[in-house]
């Protein structure tokens, strides 16, 4: 209800732009075939991104599901997402046994989920859940928690200060003992975030975890 009186705000002052209209009906094939395609982030097989920020219209895709909530848009990605994660899935099962893995979203702190009104990487995976007709996915939104609230990312400029800033800012709810673990963020600059989360977990006892952006 919140997100809903949020989003007429944002339209009633600020207008979605012809840009958006377009993504909105463009579908996720037509984004898939159309955007600027990423991988691996800095070399690291275990961090991977799936679409290049640089490209305007994959970000004016992750602002509108990041700031708006806008579940149009969060329908697009989810199923760009679906047809990634299960592509990616059925390979590392063969050749790497991650296999039935926890999908869990990077989590807000309690103050910033109270001025966004909403978490936009669980937004994302409810849209997942709707296409995952043949649970494949096991997803756990409230599995990794933020204890620490953080400066945004976007003002830290190396990754050794976007480190140093969320040391210690996750922690988990219940035990990942054993469990293989993919977490799913919306951007990624340095890695940082996954990074730290994919150390909470470890932590924790999971087995092995995979981190993935939307887009890098």
């Amino acid at each position: 209800m919140l997100r809903k009186w949020l989003n007429w705000l944002l339209d009633f002052f600020l207008p979605k732009a012809p840009a958006v209209a377009e993504l909105e009906k463009m579908g996720a094939a037509g984004f898939a075939g159309r955007a600027k395609h990423s991988r691996e982030l800095n070399g690291r097989e275990e961090l991977i991104a799936f679409f290049d920020y640089c490209d305007p219209l994959v970000r004016t895709a992750i602002w509108e599901l990041k700031y708006r909530g806008n579940a149009l848009i969060a329908a697009l990605l989810a199923e760009c997402l679906f047809d990634e994660l299960t592509a990616e899935l059925s390979e590392r099962e063969i050749f790497e046994n991650f296999s039935q893995p926890l999908i869990v979203p990077i989590p807000l702190s309690k103050k910033r989920h109270r001025e966004r009104g909403f978490n936009q990487c669980e937004i994302l995976l409810d849209e997942l859940a709707k296409l995952d007709i043949n649970g494949i996915f096991e997803i756990r939104k409230k599995l990794l928690i933020k204890v620490k609230d953080t400066p945004s990312q976007t003002k830290s400029d190396s990754r050794a200060s976007r480190l140093k800033n969320l040391r210690g800012a996750f922690a988990v709810s219940e035990s990942p003992l054993g469990r293989n673990i993919i977490v799913v963020d919306d951007v990624a600059t340095t890695g940082a975030t996954l990074s730290e989360a994919r150390k909470t977990l470890r932590r924790a006892g999971a087995k092995k975890i995979l981190g993935i952006a939307l887009a890098h």
